[in-house]
């Protein structure tokens, strides 16, 4: 007879990773649907897709000595089945007599059918639940359980979606890797992975999602993260290795001393520091591409503004573009009063400006009669040209496209780049988010600046903090009521114009402005002058002031609803005080107590340190939900972990730089893999490897 497979050969692709999932028994179009959901397309999506957590089934413990109220497993046998209780529609509460052996107790199942037909009197189980005392009796409400004849393992849990149960997956990933795992090639080549002491993939992805012991699955994450740090950071090394165009914007060695002299304070050591770094990158034949990191307050516009006075020293314009108009008129204002002393035209273009303005402007930019332009969106629509553009400065990256950033550039010869970013990450991460670009950090303060001291009240002490803001009013200073973000909602927006009309009552004869996202820009525009003039003492603001609004006379800040924000975002808008040399206050106000907004408020009193702040933030909401939809196309990472890894990703980029020293291309055979999985990984990057 002829001998038929337990399988049916799969059709596809050769490699066993890119086979789609519906080769796998039961996954039809209705679960396929569901895995798209998640991610998940192919057999290697579905075995990269590691277990969150593993319930440990090998340590049974006696009833009795399990904690009250925590998961415990506990090994037992069914004495006898309790008669279902229905406890509401469709609510069935079932429950069994089981025993430890030593102690009997009543497992409780709530509305489960399945398992509490499906266990059999007199056999003995695992059972996994949470352990309470009810009078004189012990009882577990059951969780899950492990059925006689099954092996005490670490069983996977997964990242589900509706729909989608963690027993489906589990027997969807145990098919894929007895079926397709023993063909899987290995991206990382074998010395590396004898140098290291790292197991082969086939092993590792086999202990992931079933490990045999803690220590193996250790080893296999070991493996996974060091894969994944290294992948990475080979393709980063190809990007940075690459040729690079060459630009005609040379600098040379320009006289900083007429700008040092004009400025109306002394720079601190580091951003002297890292001016060097720009100017040195700038008399380089290859563009610069350099991000600038930078705490709330530490000077990176007056840096910004030493580049713009440097390349117009040798005949060349300057670019800043920002992500809101309110952001680049501050820009401009900032960057006018440093340089325009000094003989720079300085210029603003937004898209709110008239059609006559607009055109008039980009006449007298195209003419070379602007030396530095700080705009939006505007400054990189086909109708702005320039004369000869050699350097272009973007704030707040994150916030722009690559896309943005390229156009932008494409408007003169290859022109040096300095992208700004006030949200400060560390270093590890940036080197990963911001691959491409040579890092900058000004990790210094300007003199005189003092910490701001923050507290967290209760709504209930609002009437307390308002009488604080108005003692501060008195003094002759200014501050903020920040508001959640207002987008679409026209009841919040009512509500904020309310509070502000109330506020204006309580705070009589000092005027309170408002601010908000949905005002015309020339409303925004005036709201700002008043306050920034004074003429508007308190200021009621969502979230637009986060950046660009800078009032060194504004010295206290309440928050309401603090829970609503992220914690780098809480510092960007607390750093819109303690501009000046004057103690400054900053007050959150929330009535949530849960675990983690108590943590993330903490934080926020106890430094004011935003790299350790950023890094709590990270902890707390995850990478992707800290930079929001991601611009650079580079690949998450599914195991490593930045923060606890350090070690791991240093050695992973040290392999790294000396398989790239002896194989610059990765071109020998054994590399092939490695490269493979590298173009894969930036496939989705238009400006990648090419």
């Amino acid at each position: 007879m002829e001998k038929i497979d337990a399988y049916p050969a799969p059709p596809g692709p050769s490699d066993p990773a890119l086979i789609p999932i519906t080769v796998l028994k039961n996954v039809g179009p209705k679960r396929e649907a569901l895995y798209e959901k998640l991610g998940i397309s192919t057999i290697g999506g579905l075995l990269r897709h590691y277990p969150r957590s593993y319930i440990d089934y090998r340590d049974a413990k006696r009833v009795d000595s399990c904690p009250d109220g925590e998961i415990a497993v506990v090994a037992a046998k069914v004495l006898r089945r309790l008669p279902p209780a229905p406890i509401r529609k469709g609510m069935v509460l079932y429950k069994l007599t089981m025993t430890d052996g030593l102690q009997n107790f009543t497992l409780v199942i709530f509305n489960n059918e399945y398992a509490y037909y499906g266990m059999k009197a007199g056999e003995d189980y695992l059972l996994r639940g949470k352990v309470s005392r009810a009078g004189s009796g012990l009882q577990m409400a059951l969780v899950s359980y492990v059925a006689p004849g099954e092996a005490a393992v670490m069983r996977p849990v997964y990242g589900l979606t509706e729909g989608l149960a963690a027993g489906m997956v589990a027997n969807n990933v145990k098919e894929a890797v007895e079926r397709f795992l023993p063909e899987f090639p290995d991206p990382l080549p074998a010395p590396v992975r004898a140098g290291h002491g790292l197991m082969p993939l086939k092993e590792a992805l086999r202990l992931i999602h079933f490990p045999d012991t803690p220590e193996s699955l250790g080893e296999a994450k070991r493996r996974l993260s060091f894969e994944e740090l290294f992948t990475l950071s080979a393709a980063l090394m190809l990007l940075k290795r690459r040729e690079k165009a060459a630009t005609s914007v040379l600098i040379g060695k320009p006289d900083m001393g007429a700008f040092y002299q004009s400025l109306p304070f002394e720079p601190t050591q580091a951003q002297l520091r890292v001016i060097g770094e720009i100017l040195a990158d700038m008399d380089k034949p290859a563009p610069m591409n350099r991000l600038l990191q930078g705490d709330v307050g530490s000077g990176k516009t007056m840096v910004a503004a030493a580049a713009c006075y440097a390349a117009c020293q040798k005949g060349y314009q300057s670019a800043i573009m920002a992500p809101t108009e309110i952001l680049a008129a501050q820009h401009e204002a900032t960057l006018r009063r440093f340089l325009e002393p000094l003989g720079l035209r300085v210029a603003l273009l937004t898209g709110s400006m008239s059609p006559k303005q607009k055109e008039q402007l980009r006449g007298e930019i195209a003419a070379g009669k602007i030396d530095l332009t700080a705009g939006t969106h505007a400054l990189v629509q086909e109708a702005t040209a320039f004369d000869r553009l050699g350097l272009v400065i973007t704030d707040e990256q994150h916030r722009f496209g690559v896309a943005q950033r390229q156009r932008l550039g494409q408007k003169g010869d290859n022109p040096h780049v300095l992208v700004m970013s006030a949200t400060p990450i560390p270093r590890t991460l940036a080197l990963i988010v911001y691959g491409d670009l040579d890092l900058s950090i000004i990790d210094e303060l300007p003199k005189g600046r003092q910490p701001i001291e923050t507290f967290s009240v209760h709504s209930d002490k609002r009437k307390r903090a308002l009488s604080y803001i108005r003692e501060h009013l008195e003094r002759g200073e200014q501050g903020y009521v920040v508001c959640p973000l207002i987008e679409e909602n026209d009841s919040e927006l009512a509500a904020a114009e309310r509070y502000a009309a109330a506020l204006q009552q309580l705070m009589s004869p000092f005027q309170v402005g408002l601010l908000h996202g949905r005002m015309k820009p020339a409303e925004k525009e005036e709201a700002m002058r008043a306050f920034a003039e004074g003429e508007t003492r308190l200021l009621v603001a969502t979230t637009v002031v986060e950046v660009g609004v800078d009032v060194p006379n504004a010295t206290i800040m309440m928050i309401e609803n603090a829970e609503r924000f992220g914690l780098s975002q809480l510092h960007q808008l607390r750093g819109r005080v303690g501009r000046g040399s004057k103690k400054s206050t900053c007050i959150l106000v929330s009535d949530n107590d849960g675990e983690d907004n108590r943590r993330r408020l903490q934080v926020m009193k106890e430094t004011c340190d935003g790299f350790v702040i950023a890094k709590e933030d990270l902890k707390l909401r995850g990478a992707g939900d800290f930079f929001g939809r991601r611009q650079h196309g580079l690949p998450s990472l599914a195991m490593a972990d930045l923060f606890e890894d350090t070690g791991l990703f240093n050695e992973a980029q040290g392999a790294a730089r000396a398989l790239l020293d002896s194989d610059p291309s990765l071109s020998n055979p054994e590399n092939a893999l490695l490269k493979t999985e590298i173009e894969r990984m930036f496939s989705a990057n238009e400006s990648a490897l090419n």
